[in-house]
């Protein structure tokens, strides 16, 4: 009879515990990247019989249930969160807190510092690779990621332009010759732009143009000679001179008035092996200008795309990569230690984590601009909660059966 209230004692504890762990998941029903917590009951040690045949087992009630995690994925939600991350698959982002220890997360509601440290929602320190001396490698350790918040990105003179441009196959030698002329703005080391101007004549020959490359007085400290020369085209309008392997005419612009270095500007007039310039019987025109070279860029906007590449946006409209945040799988990741704030640590039986990029070396991927919510269910965790309320009814039942039955016990006494 005693031994019945001690296994009451044990299940309203299992049960109390197990409320507890429901409790805990529909609390954290909205926290991002939460994964759910769900209660394994055993049996005590049972006593056996004087036979020792265990004709007559009894328990010794419940222990203390066991919690484990549950990693499956929840769903994906898009945000207008330019540092959103959410990880879809196996994995987990890296942070280190303020020991310096480094703990893994779901949680990608990132941000940034007044330092520019790229940081976890509650404040741990991301963990990746960031671009130096213009390289990004992926291959060294993960550190501490720092955002160029309101840095000027510098110009990049100019060595080449192109133009796709179709000359008229009707156009005249004259008098007066048919002509047609385009421009083009370039960028000196500066970052100041220039314009180059491109003028074409039609010549006597069939076929053929003669060109003119000028830039402006104004623009230098003494005048610049133009780059002349001439062009030929075949029967069906390909351009065959210049051939395609060259020589190009090049445009040199000595002596900027504003103190920039000497410009050497390459026209390009092929797409590997396709001309760039037709001369078919339809209006002179262009199509499309190119240049590689770009003024001075104030840094807009820090953005992480998908795959957990950081962008860095430019004033100009040059978008680059400068970061990749780290991601980590660990072989049995039940083993992690939650320790608040979204964060796990290794456990004493956690495998070594595998550090990597993302959608590598079975690591998830990574979405930017979204979060994954909770895995949390909340239809299982009520009809959890109605289960673990009646089973703790019960036995509270059972304890006043046997304080009642106690109670008749002392009574025979009398």
């Amino acid at each position: 009879m005693f031994g019945s209230l001690s296994t009451a004692l044990s299940a309203l504890s299992a049960h109390s515990a197990a409320i507890d762990v429901v409790g805990n998941n529909l609390a954290n029903l909205n926290t991002t990247g939460y994964k759910q917590n769900t209660v394994s009951f055993f049996e005590m040690m049972n006593s056996a019989g004087f036979s020792g045949q265990g004709e007559s087992q009894v328990g010794f009630g419940v222990g203390r249930p066991l919690t484990f995690r549950q990693f499956s994925q929840g769903s994906v939600q898009n945000t207008s969160g330019a540092l959103d991350v959410a990880i879809q698959g196996d994995g987990f982002l890296m942070v280190k807190n303020s020991q310096n220890a480094t703990l893994y997360t779901r949680g990608g509601n990132l941000q940034v510092d007044k330092n520019g440290v790229l940081l976890s929602p509650t404040g741990e320190r991301m963990q990746g690779w960031v671009e130096s001396g213009g390289t990004l490698a992926t291959s060294g350790p993960p550190g501490d990621m720092n955002v160029p918040i309101g840095t000027l990105r510098p110009p990049i003179a100019t060595t080449s332009f192109s133009a796709d441009l179709n000359l008229n196959s009707a156009a005249t030698a004259g008098p007066p010759a048919t002509t047609f002329s385009t421009s083009l703005e370039v960028f000196d080391s500066l970052g100041a732009s220039h314009i180059i101007s491109v003028a074409f004549n039609k010549t006597a020959n069939p076929n053929e143009w003669s060109y003119a490359l000028s830039v402006p007085n104004a623009d230098v400290t003494s005048p610049i000679t133009p780059v002349t020369g001439t062009l030929t085209f075949s029967s069906a309008g390909l351009l065959t001179s210049p051939p395609v392997v060259g020589p190009f005419p090049t445009l040199p612009i000595t002596g900027l008035a504003n103190g920039a270095a000497d410009l050497n500007i390459t026209w390009n007039l092929y797409s590997g092996q396709t001309p760039k310039l037709t001369q078919y019987s339809q209006p002179s025109a262009v199509s499309a200008n190119t240049q590689d070279g770009s003024p001075t860029a104030q840094l807009t906007k820090v953005t992480i795309g998908d795959g957990g590449s950081l962008l860095a946006q430019y004033s100009n409209g040059v978008q680059t990569v400068f970061g990749q945040l780290a991601m980590a799988t660990v072989r049995n990741p039940n083993s992690l230690i939650a320790v608040g704030n979204n964060n796990f640590q290794l456990g004493a039986r956690s495998a070594e984590p595998a550090v990597g990029t993302p959608g590598s070396g079975g690591r998830g991927s990574i979405i930017g601009g979204a979060i994954e919510n909770s895995n949390v269910d909340i239809a299982r965790e009520f009809t959890n909660l109605i289960i673990l309320q009646r089973g703790y009814q019960a036995n509270a039942k059972t304890v006043t059966t046997v304080d009642e039955l106690s109670q008749d016990t002392i009574n025979l006494k009398r």
